[in-house]
């Protein structure tokens, strides 16, 4: 009974409208509609065109506060809806005044005060309106709605290919790609619409000039002929009415197109609107001091009214003292934190100032006095290390806006997520033996790679192909060697319009500290981090490392196993899965090498979709049966690692066969790939990465059943090596 009741009270009934947007609008566009066909009393007149001015001043406070404009991805929606509310109530108000010569309170007020009883005076005010909003604003604002959609559109394949770059390297997950590439679609979709929702504005308001002509001379007719007013009292009586009524339309369409402008013009921010612009011109009181004087110095020209000028330049000498007040204060605070940054480049070598909290410190104490401990320190090595240039600590440190340290975390919580192995902390100073530009990454204090890169410029790859030269700096791209150029901020939407990939000088180097973790990530592993791994298994399988620790084998046979696996790129996350593999194949063999043989079959199905061109599909190189069959002849197994044993010629056949393949698949966007059988995949592998360690061996039974290969090309055996055919 209750919950009929509550169906049948009409007030319950208007607050599930109101918590429904959706029925709310409908509804409004509904009456919309039958406003344009159906005639209306005056008094719904009344209030109808006092909501339509009421939602113009809404919608302009709204975008007074919003902070980056595709947040107000409704706007073109609303624009379109209230500029059919206004064109409706025209229709409405029009068909009163030729019928009544009346059409409310709202336009008889706006007719009497506004105008002032004079139509000649009301025409005048009624054309400046239009001008303002048809030539002026209305017109700058599609302008730039139209520029800005263009140039927003044509930099999207530029932003996505930044976003899925970040991505690969790890900088960023994938929800938060997800979320970047939504706003890149949003901020195009806003645009766009922005761009055809401009065209309404003004269709606007060359509609509200001409219902106002046509009210004016079909009153002008009715009045005379119809109710036979005199000339001038039907003139009189209908121009009122008719300006009146186009001057209620113009001002809320006016206040759109303000709106409308602010939006399309808004800069992305942190801030609101007026936040932002106070901020940026309160950031110069020498500018607002000199403004003062010359307002000032203005009030004693001759004829000037003294009085207005003198008050206006006090009033702003004021501010501009509160602001210089205020500025001085924040440099004050600035520089009590400033103590705490970054010391001055110059240290010693190697090492030099570090940044607080990045590299280990000196002890305290009094000058001169070294504690016992402190030589122990001597002694120790960071796993890894980035040395920087002095002119890239700015990267590193917070206060200068540098987010290295925040990336560099990000990059190994990727790694973790990736290859299910979590980096240690990553140590970083600078070095006096380096350029200012240029960085080096250190594996126990030995250098395993460098590059340079400019801060306050961005690295434009030209991954398209494109034929448009940017000015800049060449250069060529660290990790993929991708030719590039370091160019300044007004040349980045150049770069993104002509298919540039365009990225910041720290993603350039995180991307390089990705790549070369991946190519190390064997020699990082130590036994204390796999017996940490170990460890969390056990909390979860207790039986199975019970079974395999200390019986079968012992903890550097597992680290040699997951190093072999980490070596060539192959995730040990599924780590239960590899200790049982190594359980069930420990009674027969404890030789790490070929225990990792075994434990890449049972993981295929997990690893081989990196190899993968297409779902299912595996693009490779084969080598003729009697090739692979006269290779495995040639392998040679100790306890400790397994070799091919090649003479010259053939080695140098199969290196320069490989190379020629490997390049061809390179420059087709694939992953240089050569499947062999599972005898001869790890000696193959271990025989030719010296000289091409981007060439990937898998072996036929590491694949999926359903797994499909391609063969892009058979290398067959040498030409000394075939047997002559039978004459």
């Amino acid at each position: 009974m209750a919950a009929a009741t509550d169906d049948t009270n009409p007030r319950l009934s208007w607050t599930k409208v109101l918590r429904q947007p959706d029925i709310a609008f409908t509804l409004g566009m509904f009456g919309i509609i039958l406003l344009l066909v159906v005639p209306i009393p005056t008094w719904l007149l009344d209030l109808a065109l006092s909501a339509s001015i009421g939602i113009s001043i809404l919608v302009l406070l709204v975008i007074l506060y919003v902070k980056d404009p595709p947040e107000f991805s409704a706007f073109p929606t609303i624009l379109l809806a209230v500029t059919l509310l206004r064109l409706a109530l025209n229709i409405a108000s029009t068909r009163l005044i030729l019928l009544d010569g009346y059409a409310g309170q709202v336009i008889e007020a706006f007719g009497n005060v506004l105008i002032q009883g004079n139509y000649l005076v009301g025409a005048v005010v009624f054309i400046i309106l239009v001008i303002i909003n048809f030539i002026v604003i209305t017109k700058g604002a599609g302008r730039i709605a139209e520029v800005a959609a263009r140039f927003t559109l044509d930099a999207m394949p530029g932003k996505q290919m930044a976003i899925d770059a970040e991505l690969n390297a790890g900088i960023i997950d994938e929800l938060t790609a997800t979320t970047r590439r939504l706003k890149v679609q949003k901020e195009a979709d806003f645009y766009g619409a922005m761009d055809g929702a401009s065209k309404f504005v003004r269709g606007d308001a060359v509609a509200g000039i001409l219902i106002t002509l046509i009210n004016v001379i079909g009153g002008f007719g009715i009045g005379m002929l119809q109710k036979g007013m005199p000339l001038d009292q039907a003139l009189e009586k209908y121009t009122l009415l008719s300006i009146g009524d186009g001057l209620v339309a113009q001002v809320p369409a006016l206040i759109i197109s303000v709106a409308a402008g602010l939006l399309v013009t808004r800069a992305q921010g942190e801030q609101s609107m007026g936040a932002q612009i106070g901020s940026q011109l309160g950031a110069y009181p020498k500018a607002v001091g000199i403004g003062a004087a010359l307002i000032a110095i203005m009030g004693f020209a001759p004829g000037m009214p003294a009085t207005p000028f003198l008050l206006l330049g006090g009033i702003t000498g004021l501010v501009a003292y509160l602001l210089s007040k205020q500025q001085a204060g924040a440099a004050a605070a600035s520089g009590l934190k400033g103590s705490l940054a970054l010391p001055a480049p110059g240290g010693s070598k190697g090492g030099g100032a570090s940044p607080p909290g990045l590299a280990a410190g000196g002890g305290g104490g009094k000058p001169g006095e070294t504690k016992p401990e402190d030589f122990h320190k001597l002694t120790e090595t960071e796993v890894l290390s980035i040395e920087v240039g002095y002119g890239l600590l700015r990267l590193a440190d917070k206060t200068q806006g540098g987010d290295l340290l925040d990336r560099i975390t990000g990059v190994r919580k990727g790694f973790a997520r990736d290859n299910g192995m979590v980096i240690p902390p990553i140590a970083i100073r600078d070095s006096l033996e380096l350029e200012p530009n240029e960085y080096r990454f250190l594996l126990r204090g030995k250098a395993i790679a460098r590059a340079s890169v400019i801060p306050n410029r961005w690295l434009a790859m030209n991954v398209s192909g494109s034929h448009i030269t940017l000015k800049g700096v060449p250069t060529r791209e660290p990790v993929f060697n991708i030719e590039a150029v370091w160019i300044a901020e007004e040349e980045k939407r150049t770069a993104e319009i002509n298919g540039y990939s365009v990225v910041d000088a720290v993603s350039v180097l995180i991307t390089h500290l990705a790549e070369s973790l991946k190519q190390v990530a064997h020699l990082i592993l130590s036994r204390q981090e796999v017996q940490s791994l170990v460890d969390r298994v056990k909390e979860t399988n207790p039986s199975l490392v019970s079974e395999l620790l200390p019986d079968l084998v012992n903890l550097g046979v597992i680290q040699r196993v997951l190093q072999n696996l980490l070596r060539e790129g192959v995730p040990i996350k599924n780590l239960p899965l590899i200790l049982e593999t190594i359980a069930d194949y420990a009674t027969v063999t404890k030789n790490p090498d070929e225990l990792s043989e075994q434990v890449r079959k049972r993981l295929g199905t997990y690893f081989i979709a990196q190899y993968e061109a297409e779902p299912g599909l595996v693009k490779a190189i084969t080598l003729d049966p009697g090739l692979e069959q006269n290779l495995i002849t040639r392998i040679q197994r100790s306890h400790f690692e397994t070799t091919l044993a090649l003479d010259p010629h053939t080695a140098q056949y199969l290196l320069r066969e490989l190379t020629i393949r490997s390049n061809s698949m390179a420059e087709q966007g694939l992953s240089p790939t050569v499947i062999v059988s599972a005898e001869l995949r790890l000696a193959f592998k271990r025989f030719f990465e010296p000289s091409l360690p981007k060439l990937s061996v898998l072996s036929y039974q590491e694949l999926p059943a359903q797994t499909e290969i391609q063969n892009i090309g058979i290398i067959t055996p040498p030409a000394t090596d075939r047997v002559p055919a039978a004459a």
